[in-house]
């Protein structure tokens, strides 16, 4: 008897676990030209969601400090304590992405987004002495 362990091979490791063949792809359509630009970009900005539950096809490492993980998470277990929203910390991340993206489509440069990195860049530049 072999003491060595059977384990799968590399096609079941690596295999589809669904068959785009199977699934029909529907025939692009040519895209309406927007009668008014600015509103549809308002549109898209309003409509943007975080990614939620699914497989994702690209990965960021983030660092952030103690104390932003703290309230990372501080944040997480109120959504589930006072709203019974249970996520995890990658979808709360995705959420708020997308939520400071659709301000900063919509506001532009009076946006969350210019304003808080205006402030850094103002607090780093007091700090060098620039």
């Amino acid at each position: 008897m072999s003491r060595r362990a059977s384990l799968p091979g590399a096609s079941e490791l690596f295999r589809l676990t669904s068959s785009p063949a199977l699934e029909p792809v529907p025939a692009p359509s040519a895209p309406e030209k927007p009668a008014d630009p600015q509103r549809d970009q308002l549109g898209r900005a309003a409509t943007r969601r975080g990614s939620g539950r699914q497989k994702h096809d690209s990965k960021i490492t983030v660092y952030v400090s103690g104390d932003e993980l703290v309230a990372m998470e501080q944040a997480r277990l109120a959504l589930r304590a006072q709203h019974g929203l249970v996520i995890d910390r990658g979808r709360l991340v995705r959420e708020a992405v997308a939520v400071l993206l659709a301000d900063f489509e919509q506001h532009g440069p009076d946006s969350v987004l210019v304003q808080r990195l205006r402030e850094h860049e103002f607090d780093s530049e007091e700090a060098t002495g620039s």
